[in-house]
Order: C-alpha cells, then sequence, then structure tokens
C-alpha cells in the first residue's frame, strides 16, 4: 500500500476516534444535531450516486419518507423488531423506484426532473389522503425505538453510535460501487451516453439501477431518522426539504465523493447558527446558492485544489 493511501486510512481511524468520544462533550441538542447530520450526509452521498448518471431528481426525500413509513407501520402495526424493518425501508424504497422507472426513465434531464417531482408530491399526497395506514396529515406517531441488550435508544448518545455505525457501513459500501466498473459505467453514461450504448450499454437500465440503488440508502436514512423522532408525517418530506438536499449537493461539489458530504456539514453548522432567524433562511439560502454558482462552479471541494494552485503560482518564478 502507498504513502499515501496509509496515512488516508489513518486519517479515517483518527476521525471516526474523534467522532466516538465527541458526543460525550456535547450538550443535549449539540448530540441531537450530530445524529440529524450523519443522517443527512447519508441522504446526500446516495443522492449524488443518480446524479452520476447526469440525472437529477426531485423525489429523493420522497424515497426517504418510503422508507420511513415503512419501517414505522412495520414495527409499530405488525410489530417487526426495527433491526429488521429498518433494511426493510430501504427495500421497500428500493422496490418503489423499481416499479417508477419505467415511467421516469422514458424521460429525461428538465422532463425528468419535472416528473420526478410530479410522481413524488402524488405518492406524498397518497400519504395524506390515506388516513389508514398512514394517518393522514398527523401521520404515525408512537413509533417504537431500536431494542438491544437493555441499552436506552431513546437516548442521544446511544442512538448516535448507532447512526453512526449504520451511515459509516452504508457510505463504504456507495463509495465502493462508484468505485466499481458499475460507478464508471454510471460516469460513461452521464458523459457519453450515445457512446456507451454503441458498445453495448443499456443505459436505461443503468440510470433505473442507479435510481433504485440510491432509493434503498435513502430509505434506510428515513427509517433511521423516525425511530429517533418517534413520529412520521407526510410534511416532513415535502419539496422544501429536497431543495434544501440539492443546494447541500450543489455547494459541496458533486464531481466527487467527499463534496456533497462537504456541503452538508459546512451548511448544517450554518444552519445551526441561523436557528433564530428562522424566517430568513430561503433567502440566505438563495444567496448561498447564487454565491457558489458564480464563484465556486465545482463547489466546496474545489477550494483546497484552487490554493495549492494559487500557491503554486506564487512559487513559481516570474
Amino acid at each position: 500500500m502507498s504513502k499515501a493511501g496509509i496515512l488516508q486510512i489513518a486519517g479515517i481511524l483518527v476521525l471516526l476516534l474523534a467522532l466516538l468520544v465527541l458526543p460525550n462533550y456535547l450538550k443535549y441538542h449539540h448530540q441531537d444535531f450530530m445524529i440529524f447530520l450523519f443522517i443527512n450526509i447519508l441522504v446526500v452521498v446516495s443522492y449524488r450516486l443518480m446524479t452520476l448518471t447526469g440525472e437529477w431528481s426531485l423525489i429523493h426525500i420522497v424515497m426517504m419518507g418510503v422508507g420511513a413509513y415503512t419501517s414505522a407501520l412495520l414495527s409499530k402495526n405488525l410489530g417487526f423488531p426495527v433491526w429488521v424493518s429498518m433494511p426493510m425501508a430501504g427495500v421497500s424504497a428500493g422496490l418503489m423506484a423499481a416499479l417508477l422507472c419505467f415511467p421516469l426513465f422514458r424521460m429525461t434531464q428538465f422532463y425528468f426532473l419535472i416528473g420526478s417531482f410530479a410522481v413524488g408530491e402524488a405518492i406524498r399526497l397518497a400519504w395524506i389522503f390515506f388516513v389508514y395506514p398512514f394517518g393522514g396529515s398527523s401521520g404515525v406517531s408512537s413509533i417504537p425505538p431500536p431494542e438491544l441488550l437493555g441499552i436506552d435508544f431513546m437516548e442521544p448518545i446511544p442512538y448516535f453510535y448507532l447512526v453512526l455505525s449504520v451511515v459509516t457501513i452504508c457510505l463504504v459500501i456507495l463509495y465502493r460501487v462508484e468505485n466499481s466498473r458499475f460507478g464508471l459505467t454510471l460516469h460513461a453514461v452521464h458523459w457519453k451516453a450515445s457512446l456507451a450504448e454503441s458498445v453495448g450499454v443499456n443505459t436505461w437500465k443503468y440510470r433505473s439501477l442507479a435510481f433504485i440503488v440510491a432509493s434503498l440508502f435513502v430509505g434506510i436514512a428515513g427509517a433511521l431518522k423516525i425511530h429517533y423522532l418517534g413520529n412520521v408525517t407526510p410534511h416532513q418530506f415535502g419539496v422544501g426539504t429536497m431543495v434544501f438536499v440539492l443546494i447541500w449537493v450543489i455547494v459541496g461539489g458533486y464531481n466527487t465523493f467527499f463534496g456533497p458530504i462537504l456541503g452538508a456539514i459546512v451548511l448544517s453548522v450554518l444552519d445551526e447558527s441561523l436557528r433564530d432567524l428562522e424566517e430568513f433562511r430561503p433567502a440566505i439560502y438563495g444567496v448561498i446558492l447564487i454565491a457558489a454558482i458564480m464563484f465556486m462552479p465545482k463547489g466546496l471541494e474545489s477550494v483546497p485544489s484552487g490554493i495549492r494552485q494559487w500557491f503554486s503560482q506564487r512559487k513559481s518564478p516570474g
């Protein structure tokens, strides 16, 4: 293994060790913040897998809701253990995505974006319309937390460790998927679709698979969220939330695996600091998005390379 690879692994281990210790020194609401931050990281990274094909959707948060409702109904109404209902949340979101592939992927680009929004809103309205089993606009409450060896997962620190474990495993899988032959094919579908089709690549199939896999992981994120909150409502998965996800990905940058993570962390911290300015949040996010597009079109992930380039130009003679 190269020296760079060893340093990268060492850095990841140090980061994980710091994350294991950090919650014990935070206040209660900051512990809550860390839980939702890691769930948001899984949301944006899974969404990026979809964007590798060049397609941007507005249904990703609704797929999160599909997973959330599945886990809530299985654990509360049918008595499934949460350790079973959480994986089933991902499976159900993936199956829903598979059912939607044929109508949605008859469209591309802007039409796909609008089509995904329409389908997502239809699903969300179904949750509101059908009081049984979805609870209507009030949703489902009293969702049971996980149970394991007498650990109280109602407390934020144990639940943070659960979220950290699940999200870390999911991120490793998504990273391996992106760097596999499958992930490279997704890049080819985006940048050279006609060339990929000419050598036998079924672009419809790969777009569909990216959508299904992304939905599977965001479904798990939905289950993690609602088993901590204890309730789920259709309003948690509206288009407003989806817009925030888009901004996190665009501001962070989507050319590398770590760009959306950086965007979610920076903007979530900013969002936390603006809790007293709730009415100004949309305007502030709008300004940030415009500034990022104008001055950092490649996102925050491009800042380190830009700094290195600036220093190299300063050192170069003449």
